[in-house]
């Protein structure tokens, strides 16, 4: 029988009335392939996933297949969202027998948990060279009972090979020092696609994490070149199809090179990592007559998180699906709920009006997706307010009829690390960009994954209508949560988000180190589940890495914490960034989130308190500038003198607000005015 009903991922639930006899991993499901002797299949993917739907409709879906695999195979269904140290595992292995990998992701295991098979997608007929997704399970189940002594070895030799990966990075071979932080964005820059912008070839993911890295480097060294570089990649994007032209936010991926037709998910940590580059790059660009598009974007994409993924709890979900279903039942169609043509421009804005829009939005008659529709983009942007007011109504009347629409099924998942992104996101960008109501929206989402997500003082993975499931919090979970109240902490002053950041820190320190290897750090908890490896990858990909993210969390807390505190995180944070300097010496393209975080350890980090005892001007107006003007990576946090470590002797002056700036340990005189503190903090170049 089919055991996902009753499963808190939406993913799962998704198959549950497939007539395969799915269920949850866990050790029922590995003590029953042992009781009747046959392999675990394994099916790993995510309710957002194209190609997992297909997969899904074409074989699980199918009475005759369904058959084949109850009667040979344990079945079981995981979510790559809800256990990412299961996909972590099993994606090293099918990364190591096909050399690539992808979801939907599919691994044949011993019954205990041993990979000895793996691959991703397979089709219900034959095609490309490819075997259909019947002939494999008739052909592992003829090799499990025939010859199970190439099974047995295949799965040991997997196994010591998992095992040998997950041996962590070296100890230090590199400094982090100015030179290899310079070197490492030479080489990031060498790799930039000068003609659409960002890095390499299809298909092509937004470089979230480099572009935030590269931001902070251009502020410490005023190297123009990168900040033209970083604004090359930012309009690319925005102004691409990956980007939604109507409602804002950003698709997972184009499949082209030029950003214009994007993998319709739309996931929320593509969307909160970007909104903190967005929002960067916004404090960084010049006011305008009419809004910049770092600006525009930064607001749509705060716009799109809340309206769309916002929970009724207060927390976000985790994604929109790349498919629409057109009719009950139906298969997927990809983008069906996004594109236009201009006829249905014309029909229902008007003859003048629908012209237009198709002209402003890249809409033509030959299309530039399937069937003769087209990917809204916006190549240039109104040029007078007469023409804002027009576009902005014709956007809101397409909004209103795209909603009429099939929409794409949402993930109401609600995963701890990702949440986390957008509590850092919303609550930097709202208070540098003096929006006091998404700090309040991060304040929300925060006060939710206390009150649910941690449980007995341990974090959990994730929730589902407001309930946590069982599987435990990874590294990721605890360092973006923690990175999350830090940024809470600046923008309110409440002393209670600095509290509860360090009780989690101090629990993935305690869980999570290498007790052998200071600065190395498991992805998940020394009590955790045991699997035929402890996962650990500190390489960053579509997000930072368990091990970067904990490193931004240890440098942030660093430089808030009491004293203590403060000079233990501080020397695991140096560790953890020697280890990760290899990275920047040799994959920088693989180590965005490490760059960043090393700017902000190169300069101290930069820390701003201002001394007040009152919400005065004068005071406002400091935080003002320091919030603007501080480089990413910076720490800002304005109260009265010695209510916090880093307010701690830093008196008023003359009976006044101060701004006390320092770089790590050494600070420089207090200042009072405005001007003179954005002179202190402004980006400027650095000789060589």
């Amino acid at each position: 029988m089919n055991r996902l009903a009753g499963a808190t991922s939406p993913y799962l639930r998704q198959h549950a009335d497939n007539p395969v006899h799915w269920q949850e991993w866990g050790a029922e499901a590995l003590a029953e392939a042992a009781q009747r002797d046959v392999p675990i299949l394994l099916s790993i993917g995510y309710a957002s996933c194209h190609w997992c739907h297909v997969m899904a409709h074409e074989s699980f879906e199918d009475a005759a297949t369904a058959e084949l695999m109850n009667a040979g195979f344990v079945c079981v269904k995981v979510d790559r969202e809800e256990r990412p140290d299961l996909d972590a595992v099993y994606m090293n292995a099918t990364v190591a027998m096909t050399g690539q990998g992808g979801w939907p992701m599919t691994c044949f295991l011993t019954p205990d948990g041993a990979p000895f098979y793996c691959g991703t997608y397979y089709p219900k007929q034959p095609r490309g060279g490819m075997p259909s997704f019947t002939q494999l399970l008739s052909a592992i189940t003829d090799t499990w009972r025939n010859r199970r002594a190439d099974v047995d070895q295949a799965a040991e030799q997997v196994t010591e090979a998992l095992r040998a990966q997950a041996t962590g990075l070296p100890d230090a071979e590199f400094a982090v020092v100015p030179d290899l932080l310079d070197t490492a964005v030479r080489a990031i820059a060498a790799d930039e696609d000068r003609e659409h912008g960002g890095f390499g070839g299809a298909p092509k993911f937004p470089p979230s994490a480099t572009l935030e890295g590269l931001l902070r480097h251009w502020e410490r060294t005023g190297d123009q070149a990168v900040f033209d570089l970083v604004e090359r990649t930012a309009e690319a994007m925005a102004r691409g199809g990956i980007y939604d032209q109507l409602r804002g936010g950003f698709s997972r991926y184009s499949v082209d090179a030029g950003w214009l037709i994007p993998h319709f998910e739309k996931m929320l940590y593509d969307n909160a990592l970007l909104l903190r580059a967005y929002a960067h790059l916004a404090r960084r660009s010049p006011a305008m007559p009419l809004e910049s598009l770092p600006h525009r974007v930064t607001r749509e994409t705060v716009e799109f998180l809340l309206a769309d993924l916002g929970t009724a709890d207060g927390a976000f979900a985790s994604g929109l699906d790349a498919d629409t279903q057109l009719e009950p039942g139906g298969p997927g169609v990809e983008g069906a709920t996004y594109v236009w043509t201009p006829s249905e421009l014309i029909g229902d804005l008007g003859p003048l009006d629908g012209v237009w829009a198709a002209e402003a939005f890249g809409v033509t008659t030959g299309g530039n997706f399937e069937q003769g529709t087209s990917v809204l983009t916006r190549r240039s942007d109104p040029v007078d307010a007469e023409q804002s007011t027009r576009f902005d109504r014709l956007r809101t009347r397409m909004l209103e009829l795209r909603a009429q629409r099939p929409q794409p099924a949402r993930d109401d998942k609600a995963v701890t690390a990702w949440n986390g992104m957008a509590i850092t996101a919303l609550a930097e960008a709202g208070a540098a960009l003096e929006e006091p109501s998404w700090v309040a929206a991060a304040v929300r989402c925060a006060r939710f994954l206390l009150d649910v997500h941690l449980v007995d003082g341990r974090l959990r993975r994730a929730s589902l209508d407001g309930v946590a499931g069982t599987p435990p919090g990874v590294l990721e979970d605890y360092a973006w949560l923690t990175t999350g109240l830090l940024a809470l902490y600046q923008a309110t002053g409440e002393a209670d988000w600095l509290a509860a950041a360090q009780v989690l820190l101090d629990s993935a320190i305690e869980h999570f180190a290498d007790p052998e290897r200071p600065g190395s750090w498991f992805d998940t908890a020394d009590d955790a589940e045991t699997l035929v490896a402890r996962p650990r990858d500190p390489v960053d990909g579509a997000t930072p890495s368990g091990t970067s993210a904990l490193a931004e969390a240890l440098l942030t807390a660093a430089a808030v914490a009491d004293p203590e505190r403060a000079v233990r995180y501080r020397e695991l944070a140096d560790h953890t960034l020697g280890r990760g300097a290899v990275l920047l010496a040799r994959a920088p393209r693989s180590a965005g989130h490490w760059l960043a975080v090393a700017e902000a350890s190169v300069r101290g980090p930069i820390q701003v308190a201002i001394a007040a005892t009152e919400k005065s001007s004068a005071a406002t107006e400091l935080l003002a500038a320091a919030r603007t003007w501080s480089p990413g990576g910076s720490l800002v946090l304005a109260g009265p003198p010695d209510t916090a470590p880093l307010l701690a002797d830093r008196p008023l002056v003359n009976g006044g607000p101060a701004a006390y700036v320092c770089r790590g340990s050494v600070c420089d005189l207090p200042v009072t005015d405005p001007t003179a503190l954005t002179d202190a903090l402004r980006p400027k170049p650095v000789s060589k």
